[in-house]
């Protein structure tokens, strides 16, 4: 038992030097610092910062704290002053057993950057426990053959302390029989021998009581007491044998609560009651009776509690046999626990970043430890992340880990990161743990806003009302927070001469276009002007997009009429030969609109006639012609109303009158006397007015010396039927009534010649033809060459 003891303890000295040499090899030497057990919470142990060469204020801004090896809180660190301070009180015994000395590994991890310090802490013991016996009562039988100086094993006393407070010596109560021996076992350990100096008679004596005294070495010295009660027996003269003193046997540390594990057989030669044999443990800790039991008479040894491996990784087991004469013999029983892959790896995290900005690089975002409580492959580990990430795992001191972000992130491409961190040991079957870390990407104003389109081109119906909401304009950001935020405002006009701020006005927040007042086709028919948007980030980033406002026409003006004008000083009054053939050209209705397209596309009819079928106007571009050949019978004067519509909706028209007079040559027309002249002419309005006196400026020669010359000739045909005077038009119409549509309207002020021909005989008049090239008459000949086709080829509207 003294061997198997050594051999324990200088395993565990053995395994104390690999820590011990791998501290060494990770870093610097370790510090050593030592307290007693039982120190109240918060004692002092040690200023580590001055230890370590650091300043008070490097601890701070370096959150530096204090690692156990066992991941448990014992020491905390005084940031403000740099002392290590107890956190619990330490109980020896529960750290560290009955391991001398008592050493308690921690470091001292300090970040930014990051670095390791060493240290131990030795635990010293008190003197705060007293030695026990397991057992309240010991009984030993004694033959009362047994010569003198004979000895007896005496079950030992349990004593937690270590050192000079542990058990040091037994006594016992005064008697005329016995003493005690110590016997020292070669591990530290001591066990009382029973020596017997006096013989025992079984028949004046059959039973002793004795106390057996445990003292330890502490001050001052604690003792604890079991009763012992010594059976004289008769004479046995033969002791139980063991096949063999040493039993080795291997047990699977999951191996179920009852299990059988060992059979323990010895033999004795005697018979009778002293040959029976019962098995007991001899020596064993409580921990050891709380494991396995024995049976008494078969000795098969059975589990009792689960095994642990990571607890205790053997037992040491002793056997005493007993024969009904009370003589024994002792065997050993090692049991050695097997492991097996039960202990998932662990992780411990120290320190974590859940938000890191976009444009940082190699972040550090936490920092870990891992441990496996399995031995051998069941206890190598390895440790990983998703691959698909832009992370990566760092090892930086012992079983410590860094997770770092490897390259700047993009919060726009990905806003958030999901890591797990597997850790997975080499045990069968495998046993992995997972840690789950969200990472949150923090925005940073790197996007500047984007519009929808690079143009827009809105349309608004012109006249329409102030304040209409005439479309919008969009734009995004990638970012997040203020730096999406879009905020929309017009950008100075290009052509300084746009008054923009009177057109157009837009919402700040959401882009909306609003027409500030009424738009007028005719004066504005497009507009363009630029358009910001800005997020709220510093610095701001901003663009600009194009705008385009079409002005919609609308059919807001009326068609007006050239020629003849109807507010002149006297009616015009055209003049026929009763020889025109159908389709004569009699005059033409000259119009323009100012509206465009559809709305500005001319249409002529024939409103009222004063002889109906006689005379019709050509629907598209206005011209009034005969639509048969004129007779006798007809009336020499007619009234014709012709109606100019446009073709917008709802269509807006004009009317004009037209006075014809039909004479048999124009050599003999017919005035109309002062009075019927007088009779027919309205009043001028102020534009004709206005309109003749800048003609009468520009041509007033020319027209007094043809009214001169027209009065004289007809004149001279007294007593003729009236005739009314036709008051010719000169001179530009104002330049806003030109017609860019292409219907065939004027574009200029229509003018026509009006000339006599001189000569004997039948004196006619020339016809009319207008001095502007651009709008020829059709010749007169090829009219007459169809005349018979007349009424069916003309879009004549007759009435």
């Amino acid at each position: 038992m003294e061997i198997r003891g050594a051999l324990v303890l200088r395993k565990r000295q053995v395994l104390i030097i690999f820590v011990l040499l791998g501290l060494s090899q990770a870093g610097p030497e370790s510090v050593r610092y030592s307290v007693a057990e039982e120190t109240e919470i918060g004692s002092f142990v040690a200023n580590l910062a001055r230890d370590l060469g650091l300043g008070v204020e490097e601890l701070s801004s370096r959150e530096a704290r204090v690692v156990c090896d066992d991941n448990e809180k014992h020491l905390h660190i005084d940031l403000l002053t740099g002392d290590l301070l107890v956190n619990e009180k330490l109980d020896r015994e529960e750290l560290c057993d009955s391991t001398e000395p008592c050493v308690l590994h921690f470091q001292m991890v300090l970040e930014n950057p990051l670095q390791f310090f060493r240290a131990e802490l030795h635990i010293k013991d008190i003197n705060d426990h007293s030695p026990t016996f397991l057992d309240k009562e010991i009984v030993i039988k004694i033959s009362e053959s047994t010569i003198i100086g004979t000895t007896f094993l005496m079950e030992s006393a349990q004593d937690l302390d270590v050192g000079s407070n542990s058990l040091q010596n037994y006594t016992v109560s005064p008697n005329s029989h016995f003493h005690i021996k110590i016997q020292d076992s070669g591990d530290g350990k001591i066990y009382p021998e029973l020596v017997l100096h006096r013989a025992l008679d079984h028949e004046e004596e059959p039973e002793l009581r004795l106390t057996l005294i445990a003292l330890d070495g502490g001050s001052p010295p604690r003792s604890g007491t079991t009763l012992v009660l010594i059976k004289v027996l008769d004479i046995n003269d033969n002791a139980p044998e063991f096949p063999q003193r040493l039993y080795e046997v291997q047990v699977l540390e999951d191996t179920p609560v009852g299990s059988w594990i060992i059979t323990i057989s010895a033999k004795d030669l005697d018979a009778g009651n002293y040959g029976k044999i019962s098995y007991t443990f001899f020596h064993a800790s409580e921990d050891i009776r709380k494991t396995f039991e024995i049976n008494p008479l078969s000795g098969e040894v059975h589990l009792r509690s689960h095994l642990d491996f990571e607890a205790i990784q053997s037992h040491i087991i002793n056997i005493q046999a007993t024969d009904g004469g009370g003589l024994s013999e002792e065997c050993t029983l090692l049991v050695k626990v097997i492991d097996i892959n039960d202990n998932p790896p662990e992780v411990t995290m120290s320190s974590i970043t859940k938000i890191i900005p976009e444009n940082a690089s190699e972040t550090l975002v936490a920092l870990f430890s891992v441990r496996d409580q399995d031995a051998g492959e069941n206890g190598r580990v390895v440790c990983s992340i998703q691959d698909d990430l832009p992370f990566f795992l760092k090892r930086t001191f012992k079983n410590f880990f860094t997770l770092v972000a490897e390259k700047a992130l993009d919060r726009e491409e990905r806003a958030e990161y999901n890591i797990t961190i597997t850790v997975t040991d080499m045990g069968t079957p495998t046993l992995k743990t997972e840690h789950n870390i969200t990472v949150l990407v923090s925005d940073v104003n790197d996007n500047a806003p984007a519009f929808t389109q690079t143009s827009y081109t809105l349309s608004v119906r012109e006249n329409n009302s102030p304040a209409l909401h005439i479309g919008s304009v969009r734009a995004t950001d990638r970012d997040a927070g203020a730096n999406a935020q879009v905020t929309y405002s017009l950008l100075p006009p290009l052509d300084a001469h746009v008054p923009l701020a009177s057109l157009v006005s837009i919402n700040p927040d959401n882009g909306h276009l609003f027409a500030l007042r009424s738009l007028d086709y005719e004066a504005l028919r497009a507009f363009e002007f630029r358009v910001g948007a800005a997020d709220r980030g510093s610095p701001a980033l901003s663009s600009q997009a194009l705008v385009r406002v079409l002005v919609v026409d609308d059919n807001d003006n009326a068609p007006f009429v050239l020629y003849p004008l109807q507010n002149a000083s006297a009616p015009c009054t055209e003049l026929v030969p009763r020889a025109a053939e159908a389709g004569y050209l009699v005059t033409k209705v000259v119009a323009v609109d100012g509206d465009s397209g559809q709305n500005a596309w001319l249409s002529y009819q024939l409103l009222k006639a004063t002889e109906p079928g006689l005379f019709g106007v050509w629907a598209h571009n206005g011209e009034v012609r005969t639509a048969r050949l004129l007779s006798e019978r007809d009336a020499a004067k007619h009234r014709l109303v012709v109606l100019v519509k446009d073709n917008g909706e709802p269509p807006l028209s004009a009317s004009v009158t037209l006075h014809v007079l039909l004479v048999d040559g124009f050599s003999q027309p017919y005035l109309p006397a002062p009075e019927a002249a007088a009779a027919d002419a309205a009043p001028a309005a102020p534009l004709t007015v206005y309109l003749v006196v800048a003609l009468a400026s520009v041509s007033s020669l020319f027209v007094f010396s043809v009214l001169v010359f027209v009065a004289v000739r007809l004149c001279r045909r007294g007593g003729a039927a009236s005739v009314g005077r036709c008051s010719v038009p000169e001179g530009h119409f104002p330049g806003h009534l030109v017609d860019v549509s292409g219907t065939g309207t004027l574009s200029q002020s229509y003018q026509y010649e009006v000339c006599l021909m001189g000569g004997t005989g039948t004196n006619e008049f020339k016809f009319l033809k207008p001095i502007i090239p651009n709008l020829p008459v059709q010749d007169t000949g090829r009219h007459i060459g169809e005349n018979e086709n007349f009424r069916n080829s003309f879009g004549f509207n007759i009435q």
